[in-house]
């Protein structure tokens, strides 16, 4: 499958450029559709189907070669998993080869992204996006793309995540997630 010409590409042969921008305090965009206007170039979301009876529910994590991993390598794909207790903060990671692809299994999330790139036309921009059981989502989160989530709810969350790369140390970044360059706001926002 051929990647989209808008898209980044997730087999760049050089590290993105990155920076940590001055942006606006507060959460940014919400992003409540698959297809909204303002997602961050490269973020790619869609659908997780999720078939539900009466013994509890099955979904797909991937299917390599298809949808948002079509293009993840896979000798070098990898899948991983983190269970997280309710209000934890894991915030902001970043990386400059490896892209993400984020498929919550329990509980919900609340998903907050930072363009990181340089050369992006949405450098600077932040977007937040609400996933779990009551809105299954997956994520791509490209090389360059801040990201990081916290546990709603008053339950532990669960987060299944396939790379198009193995761990690599030297690949992962670290801003606070009080960063104040960033200026997310962890805080509930409808109160």
């Amino acid at each position: 499958m051929d990647a989209p010409p808008d898209s980044i590409s997730l087999l760049a042969t050089e590290p993105v450029r990155l920076a940590v921008p001055s942006c606006e305090p507060g959460i940014g965009r919400v992003i409540a559709t698959t297809d909204a206007e303002g997602l961050i170039a490269g973020v790619e979301i869609e659908p997780l189907a999720v078939w539900p009876d009466d013994r509890g529910c099955f979904f797909e994590v991937a299917r390599f070669g298809q949808g948002l991993v079509a293009r993840f390598p896979p000798g070098t794909t990898q899948v991983s998993g983190a269970f997280s207790y309710p209000g934890t903060i894991k915030a902001f990671h970043y990386h400059r080869e490896q892209a993400d692809c984020w498929v919550p299994s329990s509980g919900m999330f609340q998903v907050a992204l930072v363009d990181l790139r340089v050369e992006s036309p949405t450098f600077g921009r932040k977007n937040t996006c609400y996933v779990g059981v009551m809105r299954p989502w997956r994520i791509l989160v490209p090389p360059g793309v801040g990201h990081g989530y916290k546990v709603i709810g008053e339950g532990t969350a669960g987060l299944v995540y396939v790379t198009n790369r193995f761990y690599n140390p030297d690949d992962e970044g670290r801003l606070a997630y009080d960063d104040p360059r960033i200026g997310y706001d962890w805080t509930i926002q409808h109160k």
